[in-house]
């Protein structure tokens, strides 16, 4: 089993500071058993994190659509696995109010860091939670999958203002925060691609081995997953990189990016 002792460890062990900034995506099963489960690791983290945030995606991206546009911060339930799902639950945790792409932050300043999401126009733009993760020198780790949940890849395509990345058909979102107050989102442009034949974060880990080669990417064990350590600075400079150097879409179907792009 896992311990609360491991998880701390294996934070120590990796380069985490107690003052970072963590974003987590985990398929918690590649663990196996955890200590106290998901709660386990969320207080293990919390504990080691004491003057940074721990931060938890709890995306509603697939029932928050132009059919049923509308987010209640406190019943819309996360679409994206048990973590998200227990973080959700939580009482000690600030909830944003992204409409699609929330994140439960926890940690002292926790309430001052999420505000202001509502006022997202796109998944992931300069100035929200996850895009924040590059001035804040912040870290992802993905616990159990790979770049294709890295959602983090999501804000630097809008911050290099990648093309042909979000709707340019947008709707107005009902957002319902803590109080059961009635907001209006901006007009919204969700993610869209017409390129290719599914979501662009499916292709992502064609940047796995740039991301390596550049030292943006570290790996680690935790129980029997392995966990990327991602920088998020590092990984956005190496793909702002890449599309300087290459003359189409890296990322709307599976290819190998030439080295060229990433060695000097």
């Amino acid at each position: 089993m896992v311990t609360k002792k491991d998880i701390t460890e294996f934070l120590k062990d990796n380069g985490i500071r107690h003052d970072d900034k963590v974003a987590v995506h985990a398929a918690l099963r590649s663990v196996g058993p955890i200590e106290d489960g998901a709660d386990g690791l969320i207080d293990a983290m919390c504990s080691y994190l004491d003057k940074g945030l721990l931060i938890i995606p709890t995306h509603t991206w697939d029932e928050v659509v132009r059919s049923n546009p509308y987010y209640d911060v406190r019943t819309s339930v996360p679409c994206i696995g048990t973590l998200s799902r227990v973080a959700y639950e939580r009482n000690d945790g600030a909830r944003s109010l992204h409409p699609t792409h929330s994140v439960v932050a926890f940690g002292e300043g926790a309430a001052e860091y999420v505000r202001g999401e509502e006022k997202c126009a796109s998944p992931a733009p300069l100035g929200s939670c996850l895009s924040r993760l590059y001035e804040e020198g912040g870290k992802v780790l993905l616990i159990g999958v790979g770049h294709e949940r890295n959602t983090y890849l999501h804000s630097v395509d809008e911050r290099l203002g990648i093309p042909d990345r979000l709707n340019s058909d947008p709707f107005v979102i009902t957002i319902k925060d803590y109080d059961g107050n009635e907001l209006k989102s901006p007009p919204f442009h969700a993610h869209f691609t017409a390129a290719s034949d599914c979501c662009v974060s499916e292709y992502y880990p064609n940047y796995k081995e740039a991301l390596e080669y550049t030292g943006a990417v570290s790996y680690g064990k935790l129980g029997d997953a392995l966990v990327y350590i991602c920088d998020a600075r590092k990984m956005t400079d190496t793909v702002k990189m890449l599309w300087e150097r290459t003359d189409h879409d890296l990322c709307i179907r599976k290819e190998e990016i030439p080295r060229e792009y990433y060695v000097e």
